[in-house]
């Protein structure tokens, strides 16, 4: 019975040396003293066991730990290569929008009718505002126009009962509004509500002066406030009449 204990704490005692020492060096002196003593063949069967398998553990120990360095070398080097793939894409070509070109006037034939008689129905130092009759017509009304066109190049605007004065002190723009009739020609100056409402109801406009080209000019027939038809280019020099 007592020899049967014995080599069962010699059991327990080779498997605790073992497992806390997994490589087993024959310099230990517990190794030593293990390895020197005495060894029964049911006993080195069991210790050759405990060699091979703590061996084996540690082959794969080691394949694990390769294993693992080389993924994580694999994953950081991924990491890297994607920004600088992105950095060397190349983004996709911005559509460049073409400058677009001042669109030009064409000149319309100065009208060959006389133009109407017509009054100053008020005034300002920069507004002129001008009735002629009820009926007068789109030639009329442009003829009127050119005819105010030629006294402001011509500097004859006292022939036409309008200053001058006022004209050669214009800063840096005059503009003159010409209405068929006296019902609506107070909706500028007016107080209170306008004559004919909201929107304006001019036949036809001219202007005189800018602050770059002090002789630039335009004028313009209108059909209503949305629909004005350009009588010349105003960026053209005037030319006087033969």
């Amino acid at each position: 019975m007592t020899g049967k204990r014995s080599k069962t704490w010699q059991r327990v005692l080779s498997l605790f040396v073992f497992r806390h020492h997994p490589e087993p060096s024959a310099k230990a002196p517990r190794i030593r003293g293990a390895m020197d003593a005495p060894v029964t063949p049911q006993n080195a069967g069991v210790l050759q066991l405990r060699f091979r398998m703590t061996t084996k553990d540690k082959g794969n120990a080691l394949t694990r730990l390769v294993a693992r360095r080389t993924m994580a070398l694999a994953t950081l080097a991924f990491a890297v290569t994607i920004p600088v793939i992105g950095c060397k894409s190349t983004p996709p070509p911005t559509p460049t929008s073409k400058p677009q070109q001042a669109q030009q006037v064409q000149a319309l034939p100065r009208p060959s009718i006389p133009p109407p008689a017509f009054k100053v129905f008020h005034h300002d130092d920069s507004n002129f505002t001008l009735v002629t009759k009820d009926n007068a017509s789109d030639e009329e009304i442009e003829s009127l126009i050119w005819q105010l066109r030629d006294a402001a190049h011509a500097r004859t605007f006292d022939k036409l009962k309008i200053s001058q004065k006022l004209i050669d002190a214009r800063k840096p723009i005059v503009w003159f509004h010409i209405y068929r009739g006296s019902k609506c020609a107070s909706e500028k100056y007016a107080e209170g509500s306008p004559p004919c409402g909201g929107s304006y109801h001019g036949a036809g406009d001219y202007t005189y002066g800018g602050f770059t080209n002090h002789e630039r000019d335009a004028g313009a027939l209108l059909h209503d406030e949305n629909h004005e038809l350009q009588l010349w280019d105003p960026d053209t020099p005037y030319i006087a009449p033969s």
